[in-house]
């Protein structure tokens, strides 16, 4: 990636769970290869959900925040479902702003 963003997966002991982990700063340099990435993974795998842990991301801009909404829609289409978790504080702001903590099973 270009920028500083950094992405991290694991598999659940349930077996129905990918856990991915974004790290740093998501912003236009690196949006569009985290939106490939997520979203991959996500249509290539037996998970039924995959959980994106955001607590570790110190920027986001509403570039990365469409490429996230992206990710849903794209997973949601392959019978995956999306959900953001442990929002830090710039990644709460942005959603809480653009109205998307539903979407992202925040609400």
């Amino acid at each position: 990636m270009s920028g500083s963003a950094l992405i991290m997966y694991e598999a659940s002991n349930d077996g129905v769970t990918l856990r991915a982990a974004l790290a740093g700063e998501l912003d236009l340099a690196d949006a569009d290869q985290v939106r490939d990435n997520l979203a991959a993974a996500a249509q290539a795998s037996t998970y039924q959900f995959l959980q994106i842990d955001v607590s570790d991301v110190t920027l986001i801009d509403s570039y990365a925040l469409g490429a996230l909404v992206s990710v849903r829609n794209a997973s949601a289409a392959a019978g995956v479902v999306v959900t953001l978790v442990n929002p830090s504080p710039p990644v709460l702001k942005a959603i809480q702003v653009t109205g998307l903590a539903e979407v992202f099973g925040l609400d």
